[in-house]
Formats: C-alpha cells, structure tokens, sequence
C-alpha cells in the first residue's frame, strides 16, 4: 500500500508500539501487528486490532491501572 502521509513510501508488514494515557493511566502495549511505512514510519493498523487495543485500554483504565506494559496477545 502506499503512505498516505508522505505519499512516498509504501507499508511492509511488521509491529509497532502504542501508548494509551488517560488522566493518571499508562498503557504501553507491544509488538502490534501493523504495517509501517518504508519511508516516514507512519503506522497503519487493521479495523480488528485497534477495536481489540481500545477494549484493552479501556478494561486497563477501569481497573486502575497506573502504568503496565503489554505485548500485544490477540
């Protein structure tokens, strides 16, 4: 796929890292499954995955979580 950001560079499958912060909340989560773009780095995820990181952040936040660090499991 081609980067719609830089408009350059085309996106190869790899991982990256997210963070989610809310008031006093940290989440850290690795290893995502997404692809990356060749040229500037931007990062691009699925539909499915990023619903599954949301849920995730948000259960994190409920729970009172201050600061966890995550690999990413489907």
């Amino acid at each position: 796929m081609k980067c719609v950001i830089c408009k350059k560079g085309t996106t190869r499958a790899g991982t990256s890292t997210v963070t989610f912060e809310r008031d006093k909340a940290t989440l850290v989560v690795k290893l995502v499954p997404a692809h990356l773009c060749e040229n500037c780095g931007e990062v691009y995820m699925d539909e499915k995955i990023t619903s599954h990181l949301l849920k995730t952040a948000e259960e994190a936040a409920k729970s009172g979580v201050h600061t966890d660090l995550r690999d990413y499991a489907a």
